[in-house]
């Protein structure tokens, strides 16, 4: 189980040092987002994802401009999640955009965090993005695991959508595989393109062609 109470402190850092000033208690916007991570439809995108993409932005946060802002996008990215909807992103920055201009982050701040966590759609970020790089770089690097831990996300991918039959399931997960393996680079980061992009291109293709037996 992931540890809530050091979750609960990572989410109260990043927010007192994203805004300019003094504002509400962390606590109970921590623990909303907390318990929307927590949700039983949730088998990869889990509190163990969330951990792992917010121990990717501390490896990689000397390439963000704003890594706080970066964190809390980390927070949002997949608050909202329910398998069968396609709106995840897209709802998850509203929900952003309701709560963290009452938590005391300014407008600005408010707005970039909502644009990362919409970006998460793609994870195509622009190459002066460098916010978007490391979010997308820390939400991928996934990828990268090692093959048991590659083949356990993918085992917890098929049980959220598990609604889905499998020639179905087959055929979405394969186009996603290929629509990643088409970007030009996975990784954006000079660290993410030297440690992650090879091993992430092996475990991508390697189970696009599992999909295809």
């Amino acid at each position: 189980m992931a540890d809530l109470d050091d979750l609960r402190d990572r989410f109260t850092r990043a927010l007192e040092r994203a805004r300019p000033g003094d504002g509400p208690d962390p606590a109970p916007y921590a623990d909303n987002l907390l318990v929307r991570w927590l949700e039983p439809q949730r088998r990869y995108h889990t509190v163990h994802h969330l951990t792992a993409v917010l121990d990717h932005v501390d490896v990689l946060e000397e390439y963000a401009d704003d890594p706080h802002l970066v964190r809390l996008a980390a927070w949002f990215h997949d608050a909202v999640y329910l398998p069968d909807r396609s709106e995840n992103e897209e709802r998850s920055a509203r929900l952003a955009e309701r709560a963290l201009p009452e938590a005391g982050l300014t407008q600005e701040g408010t707005a970039e965090v909502a644009r990362l966590v919409r970006l998460t759609t793609a994870h195509d970020p622009a190459d002066a993005d460098r916010n978007g790089q490391v979010l997308c770089d820390a939400d991928l690097a996934i990828l990268a695991a090692p093959p048991s831990a590659y083949a356990a996300y993918t085992a917890a991918v098929r049980e959220e959508y598990g609604f889905v039959p499998t020639d179905a399931f087959r055929e979405g997960r394969s186009a996603i595989l290929r629509q990643l393996l088409d970007l030009p680079r996975l990784f954006r980061t000079p660290y993410g393109e030297r440690e992650w992009e090879a091993t992430a291109r092996y475990n991508l293709t390697s189970e696009l062609e599992m999909l295809s037996l």
